[in-house]
């Protein structure tokens, strides 16, 4: 869910997962999945840069090993990271 404010100075929240695109015209208009559409004072570029901190917000920090490239030229790979293991320099 996003925070965005209504052009008559109203909040609104919407879910981010349900926007289908964002408009300029020149005031910024929000058209949702269902067909609505929504005029907001915020701009394109800051709907989108809260779309992406929700997103980030939501994901976390994905599962997984951590990786390290190599300095060995004859053999470019990435290794994952294990605590209390060093990489050899050979």
């Amino acid at each position: 869910m996003i925070r965005l404010t209504r052009l008559n100075d109203i909040p609104l929240v919407i879910n981010a997962d349900l926007i289908e695109y964002v408009e300029t015209t020149p005031d910024t208009v929000i058209v949702m999945r269902s067909g609505e559409k929504m005029l907001v004072m915020e701009s394109a570029d800051q709907v989108i840069e809260r779309v992406v901190q929700f997103r980030r917000a939501i994901a976390g920090e994905v599962p997984g090993p951590k990786l390290v490239a190599t300095q060995n030229k004859e053999q470019s790979a990435y290794l994952p990271i294990v605590k209390g293991v060093e990489l050899s320099k050979s």
